[in-house]
């Protein structure tokens, strides 16, 4: 018989304020007596690599033992530690997992597993997870050890527990999820309205032929009991645990924030503002939100929203906001053109500006229902106000005209729109110049309202800041109040909700269904996924829900939900999602080989693209090195069965309504899964964090981006009483367009939460993953990606610093940081987290 060596299992459980070691350092309750009494803790059972068909079944069977705590407790850092002895078969073998039974009854959070003994050394399986209790599920908890396998490359003792993990992680679809559940499925957004509760809050299901959508994570709650197609919303929002961390990661501290934000927060405000249709009467009263505050009525959870949200309260309960940086170094750059046009660059929504390619502008829609196609802005608009530069035609030919295009976007939403109080719409056009100095500059706004049900025509105007009188000069003040709620509304529901939160959803629940956690790709991918379903769920109950805080907050109102599918619909395409192809495709830039990162951008100076091609560059190199190391050859990537359904169930399953489109790429060579991957990894950390961490600094001050238009332009069907209170007074007008009292400090205080950064934020190519750091190949590719972003930081700032770069450097300018990689803790501007998780 073999000879048996001894191996010392440690076990390191971290402490949590819900978890069953709360403040009691030899346990708790039964759990406690369990311990120390009965050594009932965990079971652990060894899992050999080897094929346990070679020798015989005693020298290959799991190694089972009971990790009893130890009577020298260690503490340290709110972790305890756990340790037992095992005694294993010296031919036993490579460790390839451990299984894990939990004999308390409650889950506990296992931080790694340290083995000394065996004969390839000290061994560490990270596990950073929860484990249920066995009483809860008697199913063992597999945990893998920290090497990374393809599936054809699993050693034998490990195939059957592979399949045998991805199995527990799909469940079966049915019955409603417990809080327990490391359970992915699949499900349509049917939750987002709660007939219910009101009739009113009745909403479309969104993943339907009707309204396309990405699909989220399954919950199983019961059919409402007014409209069966919509699930119940009572009960939690259900996450695979993982997903959701509970308060051992200071990272959700955020979320915990904007939770009690939502729901202890705004119901204050609400109760404090009474009358919630309200305007600003001045500018004066607008700025008494920063200088003086609103003392709040009663608010649950007070003192704890004292202690997290420090900067928006004082000693007296009052509720203040910090200045934004852009009004602390120009008070009025929301009122000027320039600073409207850089913006649409080095703002909050880069993501929309676009090269005009054909004139005259025309509409795609049906003339039938939304009248005449032909646009307002005609050449003779166009050439009076570049005065004589050049025409048009020059101008269209040398890529000089610009366009936020929210014209065919809008326009089927503006009747319904209008028929709830206190918000309005338009469909709207707005074109800019590309003058000599590289900056932008408004030429021509054009609104358009499509025929009514009650038989009113088409009605359109075009508005121009070269106006001839004061009445122009409002009016051209006020449409751009408009066309600023219009792309708050784009930038929030589209660039922000849909492109990256809802969008990468289906990527991560795919990942955990169709990729072992031993898979390299899995192991590449998590870090980039972590936090996100946990930010959706909260999303899905009190931001993009029925009532919720974008429902009555932005223009389209109820029907914002319903836009973003039609967004979806109409736009999104994954080929598209990547920087290069982004920019491309909005003519921004064209290919060209000889160029830095083999583009040639069409506005030169463009912050976000400049900063953003370097670090795609960088996530490319990163991934490319990567899967390089693990798939030589494309057979590899071809007969991958985890990896090739990974990817046809995100197309068929988790974007299933799109599953018939050409565009989707294939993946069948390392260049193509080099591609797809670093799409994903830059939608989740690039592009979340540029149009994430800016939102206070942008939109902090509401009249630099309302986020509402709550009134027609008074040149639609003007009454005399509409002349009159415009003439009177315009600057009265444009408050009463701005959002209410209501809805501006419900925003701000939900902005301030969006724009923070967590104490423990994982950053980009900051810190290592264990696994990764166990191959030196993949450690040393980090190491270079590491450098690559350090260097990001100084090239940010120096641009900044150069007054060549005229949109981020000048008097009163923000300089351009949201793509600075890294970032302390707080509203700063700047930082780019590997995942998005606020």
């Amino acid at each position: 018989m073999a000879k048996k060596i001894s191996v010392r299992a440690i076990v390191t459980v971290q402490l949590t304020a819900t978890g069953f070691l709360k403040n009691i350092g030899l346990g708790q309750g039964i759990d406690g007596i369990s311990d120390l009494l009965l050594g009932n803790a965990l079971h652990l059972e060894l899992i050999s690599s080897a094929d346990p068909k070679l020798g015989t079944n005693l020298d290959k069977e799991p190694i089972r033992a009971p990790a009893k705590l130890n009577i020298i407790l260690r503490r340290e850092e709110n972790e305890t530690r756990y340790e037992s002895k095992l005694q294993v078969h010296e031919n036993f073998g490579e460790l390839g997992a451990i299984l894990v039974t939990n004999e308390h009854r409650r889950e506990m959070y296992i931080k790694d597993i340290v083995l000394k003994g065996l004969p390839q050394g000290v061994v560490r399986v990270d596990c950073e997870s929860w484990v249920h209790s066995k009483y809860d599920n008697p199913e063992k908890r597999i945990f893998f050890a920290n090497k990374a396998y393809l599936p054809s490359q699993t050693p034998a003792g490990l195939k059957s527990w592979r399949e045998k993990d991805l199995e527990s992680l799909r469940g079966n679809g049915q019955g409603e999820r417990q809080p327990y559940d490391r359970i992915y499925d699949y499900d349509t957004y049917n939750d987002i309205g709660n007939p219910d509760s009101n009739s009113e809050l009745l909403r479309p299901v969104l993943g339907t032929k009707k309204h396309p959508y990405p699909r989220r994570c399954r919950t199983g709650r019961p059919p409402a009991k007014t409209d069966p197609s919509s699930e119940e919303r009572a009960g939690s929002f259900y996450v695979p645990r993982d997903e959701n961390f509970s308060d051992l990661k200071s990272i959700t501290f955020g979320i915990n924030i904007l939770d009690n934000v939502l729901h202890a927060l705004l119901p204050s405000l609400e109760a404090t503002i009474v009358d919630t249709n309200l305007g600003f009467e001045s500018f004066k009263e607008i700025l008494e939100l920063f200088n003086k505050g609103i003392e709040l009525s009663d608010m649950k959870n007070k003192s704890t929203m004292k202690d997290q949200l420090p900067n928006l309260f004082d000693s007296k309960d009052v509720l203040s906001f910090p200045t934004t940086e852009l009004m602390d170094r120009d008070e009025f750059a929301w009122f000027r053109d320039d600073e409207f046009a850089r913006e649409t660059l080095a703002g909050l929504n880069p993501y929309a500006i676009k090269l005009v390619k054909e004139w005259p502008l025309k509409s795609n829609l049906d003339p039938e229902v939304y009248g005449p196609p032909e646009s307002a802005i005609t050449t003779k608009v166009i050439e009076e106000e570049i005065k004589g530069i050049m025409s048009v035609k020059e101008a269209l030919e040398k890529k000089k005209l610009f366009m936020l295009d929210y014209h065919d976007l809008l326009l089927p939403f503006v009747n319904k729109v209008r028929q709830i109080k206190g918000t309005t719409l338009y469909g709207s056009r707005t074109l800019f110049f590309l003058t000599p100095e590289g900056t932008l500059r408004p030429i021509a706004i054009e609104l358009t309202r499509p025929p009514t049900d009650d038989g009113k025509p088409q009605w359109k105007q075009v508005f121009s800041p070269s106006c001839g009188d004061a009445t122009e000069g409002w009016l051209w003040r006020l449409a751009k109040a408009h066309v600023l709620a219009h792309d708050s509304g784009h930038h929030q529901l589209i660039s922000h909700w849909l492109r990256t939160h809802c969008c990468v959803e289906p990527y991560i629940i795919a990942a955990h269904r169709q990729l072992s956690a031993m898979h390299p790709i899995f192991r590449l991918m998590n870090p980039y996924f972590r936090f996100t379903m946990m930010i959706n769920a909260l999303a899905r109950q009190a931001l993009i829900n029925a009532g919720g805080i974008i429902e009555t907050t932005f223009s389209p109102e109820k029907y914002s939900m319903e836009f973003s599918s039609y967004v979806y619909d109409k736009e999104w395409r994954f080929d598209q999602q990547g920087l290069p192809a982004d920019l491309i495709a909005r003519g921004l830039a064209v290919e060209d080989p000889s160029a830095p990162h083999g583009l040639q951008l069409t506005i030169e100076d463009y912050p976000f693209a400049n900063d953003g091609l370097i670090l795609w560059d960088a996530i490319k190199q990163w991934v490319s090195d990567y899967v390089n190391h693990y798939y030589a050859t494309e057979q590899l990537v071809k007969s991958d069965n985890e990896l090739q359904a990974w990817w046809e169930e995100i197309r068929t399953k988790g974007h299933q309504d799109k599953k018939d489109e050409t565009w989707w790429p294939v993946l069948d060579t390392p260049s193509s899964l080099i591609e797809i991957l670093t799409n994903m990894i830059w939608v989740t950390s690039g592009h979340h964090a540029a149009v994430n961490f800016g939102q206070y600094a942008y939109g902090g001050y509401f009249p630099n981006r309302p986020t509402i238009a709550r009134i027609n332009m008074p040149s639609e069907d003007p009454t005399e009483e509409t002349k009159t209170n415009f003439t009177e007074d315009p600057v009265g007008f444009l408050l009463q367009t701005f959002p209410s009292k209501m809805q501006a400090t419900k925003v701000m205080a939900v902005l301030s939460v969006l724009s923070n950064h967590s104490p423990d934020e994982e950053y980009i190519g900051d810190q290592i993953e264990p696994s990764w750091a166990e191959d030196s190949i993949i450690k040393t590719a980090f190491e270079r990606f590491n450098a690559s972003l350090k260097n990001l930081e100084n090239v940010v700032d120096s641009r900044n610093a150069d007054n060549k770069w005229k949109n981020r450097n000048g008097a009163g300018t923000l300089p351009y940081q949201l793509l600075k990689p890294f970032s302390k803790s707080g509203v700063t501007g700047m930082g780019v987290p590997n995942s998005i998780s606020i």
